[in-house]
């Protein structure tokens, strides 16, 4: 793995400039395999539906954006994703996960997740929680990280006719020592 740099920037200015970058990254990583919401191919269009509203919960609140820059380039991002439910404030959901496809193997997936971990902690969540399409091997990638599998939704997510999917459901306990 090589060496990982990236510079990390919790809640930046959501400026027209950074919405087009994430819209750019979430079609890239789309139309690369990434289980980010679609299937591919897809375009900006595409994206800005779903984009769109995310946006509106970070402005708004109370999700909270999560970006790495390798130098001035946005390289990977994800979100805090408020549960909106007082009995579920003491944990979070990790949505949208993305790191450039140009980028993957350089270590900044794993960058970016520790990065969310040590930043839960310091948000007072107790866990997080995401959750994964099967089939890619993102499960293996989040165990590694020290996320346990809790449950699976059977054929949850229809990726084309015939093709369904467990979406599984993934959990890291911050209150653990590293």
């Amino acid at each position: 793995m090589a060496s990982v740099s990236l510079r990390f920037v919790l809640d930046p200015d959501l400026t027209p400039q950074l919405r087009a970058e994430i819209v750019d990254l979430w079609v890239d990583v789309s139309n690369a395999g990434g289980a980010v919401g679609f299937v591919p191919p897809v375009t900006a269009i595409d994206v800005h539906v779903t984009a769109d509203p995310t946006f509106a919960g970070i402005v708004d609140g109370p999700d909270r954006l999560l970006v790495g820059y390798s130098g001035d380039r946005l390289a990977a991002m994800l979100i805090f994703s408020d549960n909106r439910f007082p009995l579920t404030a003491h944990w979070c959901v990790v949505k949208r996960v993305m790191v450039h496809p140009g980028t993957q193997g350089a270590g900044y997936g794993s960058a970016l997740m520790m990065e969310a971990a040590r930043l839960g902690r310091a948000l007072g969540h107790e866990a997080l929680h995401v959750t994964v399409r099967d089939g890619l091997g993102l499960d293996k990638f989040y165990g590694r990280l020290g996320y346990r599998e809790i449950g699976r939704l059977p054929g949850a997510l229809r990726v084309a006719p015939g093709d369904d999917r467990d979406e599984i459901l993934m959990w890291l306990d911050l209150t653990v020592a590293d």
